[in-house]
């Protein structure tokens, strides 16, 4: 990020942090309603992925989820402009630690750490947490499309040590941070081309998943925990590092492949069915079929 890039970043942060968190969030909650409302699209693309998801729920239930959901992204989005000003003094008003042993246990063998990313919870907290709490960490991703964004979730994410790696092409450079002893965190959950990914069960129905968490995981060796940062109805985080899953590794190469994105996309289930309205729901996680050509 050029010099230029990084003042306005700065600037636009400290103007929204200069409003009080609790208006921040009154503003952000108005804003994220108002786009549930008027947003037709994304409201249906919500409310069909519930409904499917979790057919035991009645409509009630399915839009009490939804506006949920909107709220959740509507804190998150207000809690952003907080992100520079958290370090090692003050990240215990922010987060609680659970399973910090996981990790410390996987990254104790020395072949590097990859890491279950989701689009849940606050995961831009997640890139605070892990360097202040843990270690600096590799980020794979995908820039965003809006540049201003782009340019403030960039600065927030590497801000206290991590490093950001553009998802194209990245695997030689992740194999050969494993080999350091590195941990990588791979956002695990969005839909993909059929050329790009496998076909696994993600609520009860076929989810194309990308499988460069799985391809790492088989050719390094390396250990995989989930990482997941879960608001919790004190306003508090919990960061939750489940147990390291050790990839399975036979002599059929693409049935691997299939069968440990499979249990990776297990785990994102799991936490999303214990906070359903945390995850990116207005996302079109199907939207890849069998049948595409």
């Amino acid at each position: 990020m050029t010099v230029e890039k990084t003042k306005i970043t700065q600037i636009l942060l400290f103007v929204f942090r200069y409003i009080p968190r609790s208006i921040r969030k009154e503003l952000f909650i108005t804003l994220f309603s108002l786009f549930y409302r008027l947003s037709f699209k994304n409201r249906l693309i919500t409310l069909h992925n519930l409904q499917r998801s979790f057919p035991e729920k009645n409509l009630k239930e399915i839009i009490r989820i939804a506006k949920g959901v909107y709220c959740h992204f509507a804190i998150v989005a207000a809690e952003f402009f907080d992100m520079p000003y958290i370090n090692k003094e003050n990240i215990h008003k922010w987060v609680e630690i659970e399973g910090l042993e996981n990790f410390q246990a996987a990254i104790a063998r020395g072949k590097g750490v990859l890491s279950i990313v989701a689009h849940f919870g606050n995961w831009e907290l997640m890139t605070i947490a892990v360097p202040i709490c843990l270690q600096p960490m590799y980020i794979v991703y995908r820039p965003l499309d809006n540049p201003v964004i782009d340019n403030m979730v960039e600065y927030v994410r590497t801000m206290n040590g991590n490093v950001l790696i553009p998802k194209g092409g990245s695997g030689k450079l992740v194999m050969e941070l494993l080999k350091e002893n590195q941990a990588i965190g791979i956002l695990s959950d969005q839909n993909v081309a059929k050329a790009e990914g496998v076909f696994v069960d993600f609520f009860g129905r076929p989810a194309c998943t990308g499988v460069g968490l799985a391809v790492m995981a088989m050719r390094s060796g390396a250990p995989v925990v989930p990482a997941f940062m879960a608001r919790q109805k004190s306003g508090r985080y919990k960061f939750i590092l489940k147990p390291a899953i050790e990839a399975v590794c036979t002599d059929n190469y693409e049935a691997d492949l299939v069968v440990n994105t499979q249990r990776f996309t297990k785990i994102v289930e799991e936490i999303v069915r214990e906070y359903p309205d945390q995850w990116f729901w207005f996302h079109q996680r199907w939207k890849t079929k069998k049948w595409q050509t």
